[in-house]
């Protein structure tokens, strides 16, 4: 299921107001053909944490296969003014667009991949004008997806390899944020979601009790939970907090052992409020004592990956988590620092030129080049990730500095595995990358997660993973900064 078959054919408007008139300048000024690179990365890990989990490709390719501006489109883009009332486009720069066929060469990481800041998630090499426009939609696709994802890994982290539910799509941030959370938090390792369309559009297993309604609307719990074992034998969980816990927790142990005599069971109880690691301790005795061993105690209640942790520190008897808002509005980081930055364009002679951003604080300097990345590897274990200006290739001896202190090197053995990150995903605006199926995304980011050294994964100050610049990448940018910052 595509993009273009939950919205309007076109995504083309999909956009800030500024892509467009830099696009008009570009146009107007014949500056539109000069070919660039920009390259799409984070700066800063989410959540204080060691790594990303890239996600987002999937939904990014379908925008760029289907980027073209409809009727619908142009006859919109002719009513826009500026302040004096004209138009703001002419209309030889509307016929254009409307023309325009996507002619972009893409290169991207694979979801599932784990990343890390500074590292370009996708490279865009084109004419100014194409690669520029696509910026914006680029952003809000990877960031959200990437966000969701690596929050997800983290929340499976915590959870210890026991099974984690994503149950957020009625706190999510609208339609779209509701869908999108429940296929990137899949790829970040959650078994299963609560939202049905999502499990229909992207083929995710869908799993979900009942409310405290369906205990509300009969006059005693005992009869409510029965009456629902009675219509889904084969599908229940019974939620128990309705009243009181504990006793809820008994009167699901009854209606458990009754299911076992006519040939089902009880799959578990859920908890929803109140001291988990207690409530759950109590309630894995009484089921144990009624013999439903094999009943789980599901937890939920604004749960993330920190309370999931306390509350195993503490001997919490739950082994499924079901996780809602904090995972899916990324409650402790709603928002992932992407950034699109042009990093190189051809000057009039054909030569390339390497702009760069050098803002106020080394933090937010660019990177200028066309840019790759190598990671390096022991036996099964990420050794270290380096950023390399690709034209010139990986120096016999290579050396990763780190971009936020230069006095932090890494020799690199130049005999070590390595693969090159980025990998062919548009040749000439055609897509020549043959997209997984879902789980083969969520099986690479199991194994890629797996191949982690265990201190980077940690909830609380990871190890910084050595993800840095090639020594002459390094020294170029340090001279652009130089040279662009006043004395």
């Amino acid at each position: 299921m595509s993009l273009h078959q939950l919205y309007k054919p076109s995504l083309a408007l999909l956009t800030d107001l500024y892509q467009l008139t830099m696009a008009y300048g570009y146009w107007k000024l014949g500056r539109h053909e000069r070919e660039s690179v920009f390259h799409l990365h984070v700066r800063k890990h989410p959540f204080d944490g060691g790594y990303m989990l890239a996600a987002g490709l999937s939904n990014a390719i379908d925008y760029l296969k289907q980027l073209k501006f409809d009727a619908e489109d142009i006859a919109y883009l002719t009513t826009l003014e500026g302040h004096d009332r004209t138009k703001l486009f002419d209309n030889g720069f509307l016929d254009w667009l409307g023309r325009m066929e996507f002619a972009c060469d893409v290169d991207a990481v694979p979801e599932g991949t784990v990343v890390f800041a500074n590292e370009p998630l996708v490279r865009v090499r084109g004419p100014l004008l194409q690669a520029q426009l696509v910026e914006t939609a680029l952003l809000t696709i990877l960031n959200y997806e990437t966000l969701i994802a690596s929050k997800a890994s983290r929340v499976c982290y915590a959870a210890g390899g026991e099974p984690v539910l994503e149950f957020g799509l009625r706190r999510a941030q609208g339609v779209d944020g509701g869908i999108t959370a429940s296929r990137a938090a899949f790829i970040g390792g959650c078994e299963a979601t609560s939202n049905v369309l999502a499990g229909r559009l992207y083929g995710i297993p869908v799993r979900g009790t009942h409310a405290h309604s369906w205990v509300m609307s009969y006059e005693n719990e005992a009869e409510s939970l029965q009456a629902y074992a009675d219509v889904m034998p084969n599908n229940c969980v019974l939620l128990v907090d309705t009243y009181d816990t504990l006793r809820g927790v008994r009167l699901a142990a009854e209606v458990g052992q009754r299911l076992k005599k006519q040939g089902h069971k009880l799959l578990g109880v859920r908890l929803d409020s109140g001291d988990l690691a207690y409530l759950s301790i109590e309630a894995r005795q009484i089921l144990d004592e009624a013999g439903l061993h094999d009943a789980a105690v599901l937890g939920t209640n604004d749960l993330d990956e920190n309370v999931i942790a306390s509350l195993k520190q503490q001997g919490a008897k739950i082994n499924v988590w079901a996780v809602g808002t904090r995972l899916v509005t990324a409650q402790d980081q709603p928002a992932l620092g992407g950034v699109y930055k042009l990093s190189a364009i051809r000057s009039r002679d054909g030569t390339w030129r390497y702009p760069l951003k050098a803002s106020e604080t080394l933090a937010k300097a660019s990177f200028p080049g066309i840019l790759q990345v190598r990671r390096y590897w022991r036996d099964s274990t990420m050794l270290a990730d380096m950023i390399y200006h690709e034209p010139d290739g990986v120096p016999a001896h290579p050396q990763i500095e780190d971009p936020k202190d230069p006095t932090r090197h890494r020799n690199i053995d130049p005999a070590t595995r390595h693969e090159d990150l980025l990998v062919p995903v548009f040749r000439g605006g055609t897509c020549v990358y043959d997209l997984p199926a879902l789980p083969a995304i969520q099986e690479r980011a199991q194994q890629q997660l797996s191949s982690l050294h265990p201190t980077i994964r940690r909830l609380l100050n990871p190890h910084e993973y050595p993800a840095g610049l090639e020594r002459s990448l390094a020294e170029r940018r340090a001279k652009l900064l130089m040279a662009v910052r006043p004395n």
